[in-house]
């Protein structure tokens, strides 16, 4: 592999396999970012402020028995399921943004043990950056 530098650097088969893992890695990761920029934007505007408000009126309410939305009918349930559903819902929307992040720190940790070991090997033959 001659390129950059001009080093003449031979690119083994375990070599050409981290590149390739790299590659792959550096794609989940801008998937990721994605996934977590339509993830905050949903539970932080839309579901986040649902659920708040809906805790509000809930607490605002002197019914014992409110009409609760699940899929697409209405139910009568009693006000402390319902208000034990919403405290659930907003921890679920909150744990898939932790598990997203948490599975984005890993593929940046595994980039960066690829770059060290790419780059002891192949210098600047090699460019793993992003312009």
């Amino acid at each position: 592999m001659q390129q950059g530098g001009g080093s003449n650097t031979e690119v083994t088969w375990e070599d050409q396999q981290n590149i390739n893992k790299f590659g792959r890695l550096n794609n989940r990761f801008h998937e990721l970012e994605d996934e977590i920029k339509i993830a905050k934007l949903t539970i932080f505007f839309e579901t986040n402020d649902n659920l708040e408000d809906a805790s509000n009126e809930l607490i605002l309410t002197d019914e014992d028995v409110v009409r609760f939305q699940i899929g697409e009918v209405f139910a009568h349930v009693p006000k402390d399921e319902v208000k034990n559903r919403i405290e659930n819902m907003k921890e679920v929307t909150s744990q898939k943004l932790t598990k997203l992040e948490g599975e984005k720190q890993f593929v940046v940790a595994q980039m960066a043990e690829l770059k060290f070991l790419l780059y002891g090997k192949f210098k600047d033959s090699i460019n793993l950056e992003e312009d």
